[in-house]
């Protein structure tokens, strides 16, 4: 038993893996996207965004205090609807993870190809994705304690350089680079939520920690505390870098491609640029741990309750769920070889609010259905805040263009036939 406990994950690492499953690529491309919909004004976005964020991760952290094993919203979902419902959460999360998966993968390749031109080609792209695939996989089969030391070493690796951009950029700043704040002519309602919609993206992935909750230390207890410390830690970091960036590169964020490279390199110089570089290649390959230790989770969650076949569910003498490994790098992997990397992140990042807006009606439905005394952690204000946060992703999703929401939830649809053949005898109780 002791033993076992070693292997799981404490709140440091909890915290830790929080952080790395929310910053990947997107913080070194959020500033100028940003700036070009909405010039500086995009920080209301943005703030706007944390504050949802935040809003949805209190529902998680409620959820996640009633419940001490894998699979996150597959199990709130399933509680508070049943099978089905769960089924469709469930397979959707395993879904969007694989995608997601396979976009990291493309995203280190084209990150290393950029800063070596060499490699910039669809062969030396595809060796990448397969040796990055392989030895991940491997790593994940070792179990937790070897990708819980490199996720921890990953994650302060990437933050050094965004903490000195977001530090340094204080005593950089131009105010009259946020004049006028409201661009002419882009200060309307639709600009404000095309940008609310699209700086978004950046927060996903902060879910993920409660989908290995069975892979931590005392999770009822740890997890709902450990969600909100490291996800108040993103919000922070983003709205400085935003500052930073606005304050030091002004218009010319707009045509900035690398904009956080370029504004530590405007700072301090060349070596600031090869710093920055250093940690975006730190950042997707940090992500990449992180992601492949939690999407096998989600299968594996679903052969524990009997909705996936049994196998998923198998574990090696460290307690990795390696046949849910192999399944998931291989699928990652045929995804990744398509290249199609704007369409799956697209895909993924709209996908997520399968597992959102489940998680906060299960928080009002679990009120009356689980008694006080299996709680560790209770919101206040009754039914505010997830009903916030349910009228919030709603007016995001209303702005979504048709065809994005038809590639993201398509999956839905998918999973109905597989409900019947392996999802409809799931077991009947489970905690």
């Amino acid at each position: 038993m002791k033993e076992a406990n070693k292997q799981k994950m404490g709140m440091g690492s909890v915290i830790l893996f929080g952080i790395n499953g929310i910053i990947g690529t997107g913080i070194f491309l959020l500033p100028s996207s940003g700036m070009k919909l909405f010039g500086p004004a995009s920080l209301l976005s943005l703030a706007f965004d944390g504050l949802l964020v935040c809003l949805i991760a209190l529902c998680f952290a409620e959820c996640a205090g009633l419940y001490g094993t894998n699979g996150g919203p597959y199990l709130y979902a399933r509680g508070a609807f049943g099978n089905f419902v769960g089924y469709e959460v469930g397979f959707m999360t395993w879904v969007v993870r694989m995608i997601a998966e396979a976009t990291l993968y493309v995203g280190f390749a084209t990150a290393v190809g950029g800063i070596f031109p060499v490699l910039n080609t669809p062969f030396a792209k595809n060796a990448m994705v397969t040796v990055l695939g392989i030895f991940l996989m491997l790593l994940n089969i070792a179990g937790v304690r070897l990708t819980t030391k490199l996720n921890d070493i990953m994650t302060v690796a990437k933050l050094v350089p965004l903490l000195l951009v977001a530090l340094l950029g204080l005593f950089f700043l131009h105010p009259a680079n946020f004049h006028p704040f409201f661009l002419p002519g882009k200060g309307s309602t639709a600009n404000f939520a095309q940008t609310t919609l699209t700086l978004f993206y950046v927060f996903s992935g902060f879910e993920g920690l409660v989908v290995a909750a069975g892979e931590m230390r005392n999770p009822k207890r740890n997890l709902p505390k450990a969600l909100l410390i490291s996800l108040s830690a993103v919000v922070a970091i983003y709205m400085l870098i935003m500052v930073a960036c606005i304050g030091v590169l002004g218009s010319g964020l707009m045509q900035s491609t690398v904009p956080v490279q370029d504004a530590l390199q405007r700072m301090v110089g060349e070596w600031g640029s090869v710093l920055v570089a250093a940690g975006t290649l730190c950042s997707i390959g940090g992500i990449c741990v992180a992601s492949s230790f939690i999407t096998p989770r989600s299968g594996e969650a679903l052969a524990e309750h009997q909705m996936m076949p049994a196998v998923l569910a198998k574990k090696n003498r460290w307690g990795a769920p390696y046949v849910a490994i192999i399944v998931s790098t291989v699928v990652g992997l045929l995804l990744a070889y398509t290249g199609s990397f704007a369409k799956l992140a697209m895909i993924s990042a709209i996908s997520r609010f399968v597992q959102y807006i489940p998680t906060c009606l299960a928080v009002i439905v679990f009120r009356r259905t689980k008694p006080e005394a299996v709680r560790s952690f209770k919101l206040p204000f009754g039914p505010l805040i997830p009903l916030l946060a349910l009228a919030v992703s709603g007016w995001l999703l209303f702005h979504t263009p048709a065809e994005n929401l038809l590639w993201g939830f398509g999956a839905l649809l998918i999973a109905v036939p597989f409900y019947f053949i392996t999802g409809r005898h799931a077991d009947a109780e489970f905690s």
